[in-house]
């Protein structure tokens, strides 16, 4: 195994979790290191972290990390203990231009290229700017709730925590972008959506406004990411299926004003 090194590390992705046998539940957690290079980090049993631990997107971060037996490059196993907060999460000034300094350096041209390039580049993380959204996608899980499987590792909790830790409520429905990329030839394309901010938002809507959290989603994440936000995205791929990607965060400043 490989030895653990220290790493500054901007936090810009978390996806919402899912049970983890192994951590009782883990979210997809990836960012940017200090000398600009994409990393992604697990296990990262969030909700389960200790308060102090507990970081925020866009806030940077020191940890002990070891590269993974995850075939993905930027792939890297995490020490949970060695975890320190540095500083507050990066603030939004001037339209995001602090986080746009460090993150749209990395800017990928599309994800048809991201597609076509991957046996040669082996990028399985990265952002770019979709040229159109055409339609956010709102579909029924067909199975709403967590399997009895599921439940049993949730419920591990009570053996292994210190604190108390409120249940993961499962996401009845998936969410999916259709749209252009960048591509001149791009064709379109249909990615699922896992971001945390995003099953959040349905929780928040659906107990603010009950059978009316539909209307404020997609006002949110479907009217304003087209029309009033430079909308890009986050994608990734699965350690299972290293070709598909998913849309595991996204980057949303306001539109420039001409």
């Amino acid at each position: 195994m490989s030895a653990y090194e220290k790493k500054k590390i901007l936090i810009t992705v978390k996806t919402y979790p899912l049970p983890s046998k192994k951590t009782i539940e883990a979210s997809c957690t990836a960012g940017i290191t200090e000398d600009g290079k994409w990393i992604r980090l697990f296990p990262l049993p969030f909700r389960h972290l200790e308060s102090s631990k507990q970081f925020k997107k866009y806030q940077w971060i020191e940890a002990s990390v070891t590269k993974a037996k995850d075939p993905r490059p930027e792939s890297y196993k995490i020490d949970i203990d060695s975890i320190s907060l540095l500083g507050k999460p990066m603030p939004t000034y001037n339209n995001w231009l602090y986080r746009k300094e460090i993150i749209l350096p990395l800017e990928s041209r599309s994800l048809c290229d991201l597609q076509n390039t991957q046996g040669e580049t082996d990028i399985t993380l990265s952002i770019f700017k979709p040229r159109c959204i055409n339609e956010l996608i709102i579909e029924p899980e067909e199975v709403p709730h967590w399997t009895e499987d599921e439940l049993a590792t949730l419920n591990q909790q009570s053996m292994f925590d210190k604190k108390y830790v409120v249940p993961l409520e499962k996401i009845p429905f998936k969410f999916k972008y259709r749209f252009l990329c960048g591509d001149s030839n791009c064709s379109g394309h249909i990615l699922s959506v896992t971001d945390w901010e995003v099953g959040q938002a349905y929780r928040k809507f659906r107990k603010l406004y009950r059978q009316g959290w539909e209307y404020q989603f997609r006002k949110k994440f479907g009217y304003d990411m087209i029309y009033n936000f430079d909308t890009h995205f986050y994608v990734g791929t699965t350690r299972a299926h290293k070709h598909t990607w998913i849309i595991i965060g996204i980057f949303y400043p306001h539109k420039e004003v001409a």
